[in-house]
């Protein structure tokens, strides 16, 4: 055999084994996957996706080991920092700046958007600003290998198997090739980081040019986010909300999104602006006061609108960041660092501890993951009052010692120490 010979059955033999790669693309995954991939196939045709696509997309079993998407999952910055931490860190110096500018450039489409949507175009910078940057970052995972790997984790996999329809839908109803389709680590698609499902059902092709296009044309992307805020229920004319003061006497149990009442019965209760002023609201709109970081931290008196912001991310570090960085576009205010109290950080292991102490009790089924989500904070409210301490919602020192002093027989009372024998001399 000659030099060439061997040259050209050593090319046969790697193009071969590439052959036999493409079509056994799944001789790494575990037998479990693989019979989670196959039942997922036939669940997706059912839904009515092609064949055709599937063929297409599923060349590859999307499979990884130790999924990178499914770690972010677990530890999402809106969850894990605190309030001031996470405003820091999203509403800085820079992007405050940048997004005045982008508001004054983009102005006259903003107010075309406004008055077909009635969504404000600062509201809608600052979603874009937070989202990808003004458009710099969509994010770099492709969206069908996200999707996959968050499908098949166990934390949300209901949820991440619709978006994954969606996704599919898309390229479907589309012709879309799947490996340009690029985004968040969850699935997140184009300037507002739409999910496959948002799209389905709210982008517009604002232009009129025959094709929706979220990712490269910025009218279809803000026109689509402002479709969304309306169909949620977005109320043109009203604020989100205001940071305010709370009296020295305040029942902090009336806190939380879900304790709504009047402005007007807020005002009653003795809720002022941070200015020491009444309420600058209608008095017969319904709003609720949260304390991110507990009776120590700020207050804030929120709206509709800021449901609506969360119904776009369930964090309130979030919708108060939109929030923020949309007042300080329209305001032209300059930007002042946000400022916290010492005395309400926590570490991410005491909150650990709080719901580990409050799930054996067995009063809540809490996942430990030192996340201080709703549940986690109506639940700490119920060991407050059992405590006998302001009921915030907020885990504080003052909590944490009185669980390490927890009695099973006795609760949260301090025992009656032991009377001292004195002998007489």
């Amino acid at each position: 055999m000659n030099k060439w010979q061997k040259l050209i059955g050593t090319a046969l033999l790697f193009a071969s084994l590439a052959g036999s790669a493409a079509a056994n693309v799944t001789s790494f995954a575990p037998p479990e996957y693989l019979s989670w991939l196959e039942e997922l196939k036939a669940d997706m045709l059912s839904r009515g996706i092609s064949r055709q696509t599937l063929d297409n997309v599923f060349i590859q079993d999307f499979y990884h080991p130790d999924p990178e998407v499914v770690k972010i999952d677990r530890r999402q910055m809106e969850f894990v920092l605190t309030s001031t931490d996470y405003l820091n860190r999203v509403v800085n110096k820079r992007r405050v700046d940048l997004a005045r500018r982008k508001y004054r450039q983009l102005y006259p489409l903003l107010r075309q958007i406004e008055s077909q949507y009635g969504v404000p175009g600062h509201y809608l910078i600052a979603f874009w600003g937070v989202e990808t940057n003004f458009g710099a970052n969509f994010g770099g995972y492709n969206t069908i290998s996200a999707l996959m790997n968050l499908a098949y984790d166990r934390r949300r996999p209901a949820f991440f198997r619709n978006e994954l329809y969606q996704a599919l839908k898309i390229i479907d109803t589309w012709q879309i090739d799947y490996t340009k389709m690029q985004g968040s680590w969850a699935g997140a698609m184009g300037h507002f980081q739409f999910m496959p499902s948002t799209f389905n059902a709210y982008a517009v092709d604002f232009n009129q040019d025959g094709t929706i296009d979220i990712w490269h044309t910025f009218e279809d992307a803000a026109a689509s986010a402002a479709n969304y805020l309306r169909s949620i229920g977005w109320k043109a004319g009203q604020p989100w909300g205001i940071r305010v003061s709370l009296p020295w006497n305040f029942d902090f149990s009336k806190t939380g999104r879900k304790n709504r009442r009047s402005i007007a019965e807020w005002i009653k209760l003795g809720v002022k602006t941070t200015a020491n002023k009444k309420l600058p609201f209608n008095r017969d709109w319904q709003a609720a006061v949260i304390i991110p970081e507990g009776k120590n931290g700020n207050a804030y008196l929120v709206l509709d609108n800021f449901n609506k912001i969360m119904q776009w991310n369930r964090s309130e570090n979030y919708a108060l960041a939109i929030a923020t960085l949309a007042d300080y576009i329209k305001s032209g205010q300059p930007w002042k660092s946000a400022r916290e109290n010492p005395s309400v950080r926590l570490k991410t292991d005491d909150i650990i501890k709080v719901q580990s102490f409050i799930n054996r009790l067995g009063w809540f089924k809490l996942d430990e993951d030192g996340q201080l989500g709703s549940q986690t904070r109506e639940a700490v409210k119920k060991v407050q009052k059992e405590a006998r301490l302001p009921q915030d919602g907020y885990p504080d020192r003052r909590l944490l010692e009185k669980i390490r002093n927890y009695n099973p027989e006795i609760g949260f009372a301090v025992p009656v120490p032991a009377r001292k024998l004195h002998k007489r001399n």
